[in-house]
């Protein structure tokens, strides 16, 4: 019993304390066996192929006519970020769809030669809700890091890759997707992310 009081009292200095930088919660992300079985399921569901189908003609509108995008998606274009946000708040898709589908697109980048760096959960406690951000942070496999061109420089592919899925008290908000490429003479200029876009969608 006091051990169990312990902890309760421990979770709420915890929340007291949590702050931007400091998390209540972090922990890796595991997912139930269940949960793996409900996901296998999930890729093969027309939800699914909406998903991806309605990303890929946001982007292409968004090539050519970017203020005529969905309300429901941002996209990210800088020199060394590009990306984009889905605002599933603004959706009817589930807390179930929008996590499988965060799981998929770190599933289609693994299959581009990345490897994962890490899959964790941080929890933190806000002025007005609990925020949790679920992340995949995702690099170039060791082949195409390691391996010096001509020029003497390193591939870097499409750059880093993080994907965010963010949560507020417990509802899905938005889903982060972001490649950052360096910019420096270590590294070749990044491959291009609507090449890194039609990698996914294949």
């Amino acid at each position: 019993m006091d051990n169990l009081w312990n902890y309760f009292k421990n979770l709420f200095q915890k929340a007291e304390e949590s702050s931007p930088s400091q998390p209540l919660i972090h922990e890796m992300i595991s997912r139930p066996d269940e949960e793996k079985e409900d996901y296998e399921r999930w890729k093969k569901t027309l939800v699914c192929r909406r998903l991806m189908d309605w990303l890929n003609a946001q982007y292409a509108i968004f090539r050519t006519a970017p203020r005529a995008i969905d309300e429901a998606i941002d996209f990210l274009d800088t020199p060394s970020s590009k990306g984009f946000v889905i605002h599933f708040h603004q959706t009817r898709y589930s807390k179930r769809d929008a996590t499988h589908f965060f799981d998929f697109l770190k599933e289609k980048v693994l299959a581009l030669e990345y490897r994962s760096q890490i899959s964790d959960l941080r929890t933190y406690n806000r002025a007005d809700w609990v925020e949790t951000i679920q992340r995949h942070y995702l690099k170039p496999g060791p082949r195409i890091r390691k391996t010096r061109q001509e020029d003497g420089r390193f591939l870097q592919k499409y750059g880093n890759i993080t994907i965010e899925l963010e949560l507020r008290d417990d509802q899905v908000f938005n889903l982060r997707f972001r490649a950052t490429s360096y910019q420096d003479s270590l590294f070749q200029e990044a491959r291009e992310f609507e090449e890194l876009i039609l990698g996914i969608m294949g």
